[in-house]
């Protein structure tokens, strides 16, 4: 049976691979799932948690040398790209040295790592985007997830890069809400919404983002694959798509453009990815955008 230790486990993506593990691969893996403070996830059967700050080497050589993991996930990471615009440091912490911290770890016990990346590597001028397409960062965000990428590949442990766009999904205990959930909220309240009709992504159902990173785990596949939906679309299409599907009335979302906003950061007008690698080479088979709608409205109803 493999070991794997996962990182970010309370967050979206890290919840669902350790359901996915629990529920799929029980007889496959043994599965240590890390993050910071209490374990979110009720269901506490069928895995280990321990408490763990990536950014501390000490904590990361502990746990690691303690499990001895086959595979690392890595979904722990910095990702309000506002946030680390105006927060640097921390960024640069959490989303490069930690990952430095954890090849270190890999490497002391020849495990694979399994690391997230990110769609916003790419400036968004050349959409949809293939695993070989040149990165150029526009925010310190993409640059440090760039960083992190660029460590991993000049480096002699065996690894994986997965790169997503725009994540959603139902989480338990979110410390951050996601757009689909936001925008079918504030539909729903009928709150005015200005929505950017210029940014182009393709939303990644959680669940289907957990089994691409387990089937790499699974095949021991190593290089850089793109992992999101299937379906591109503006983020104002995205927020119409989910008021038709969930019968709400949409008069209230109001078209602006990205200048109009005032971010501190820079984004990427258009990606999107070329997922050809990705089904040929792992058999990853993502959800069209409404039956991701539907698999989050059952869970929301369960």
């Amino acid at each position: 049976m493999k070991k794997i230790l996962l990182t970010g486990s309370n967050g979206l993506l890290g919840q669902k691979i350790v359901h996915n593990i629990i529920s799929k691969r029980s007889d496959q893996y043994q599965l240590l799932a890390t993050s910071k403070g209490e374990n979110r996830i009720s269901n506490q059967q069928g895995y280990s948690y321990q408490t763990l700050d990536i950014s501390d080497a000490s904590q990361v050589n502990a746990i690691v040398d303690s499990f001895q993991p086959n595979v690392i996930i890595n979904t722990a990471a910095m990702t309000n790209v506002d946030e680390c615009e105006d927060k640097k440091e921390l960024c640069r912490v959490l989303n490069v040295e930690a990952v430095m911290n954890l090849i270190n770890a890999s490497r002391s016990v020849d495990a694979h790592l399994i690391h997230l990346s990110t769609d916003f590597i790419f400036d968004g001028e050349n959409g949809p985007y293939k695993e070989e397409d040149a990165p150029n960062p526009l925010s310190y965000y993409g640059q440090s997830k760039y960083d992190a990428e660029r460590l991993l590949e000049e480096s002699d442990i065996s690894w994986s890069i997965v790169r997503t766009i725009i994540v959603y999904g139902v989480g338990e205990s979110m410390s951050r809400s996601n757009i689909v959930l936001w925008a079918k909220e504030a539909l729903e309240k009928g709150q005015p919404l200005s929505i950017v009709n210029d940014q182009f992504r393709s939303p990644t159902l959680a669940e289907d983002l957990a089994e691409g990173c387990l089937l790499i785990a699974d095949q021991y596949k190593r290089g850089i694959y793109h992992l999101s939906g299937k379906d591109l679309m503006s983020i104002i299409e995205l927020v119409k798509r989910v008021a038709n599907y969930f019968n709400l009335p949409s008069s209230q979302v109001k078209e602006t453009s990205s200048s109009t906003l005032c971010q501190a950061a820079k984004r990427p007008p258009k990606t999107g990815f070329i997922l050809d690698k990705a089904i040929n080479d792992l058999g990853y088979r993502p959800h069209s955008f409404e039956e991701g709608l539907q698999v989050l409205e059952r869970q929301l109803k369960a």
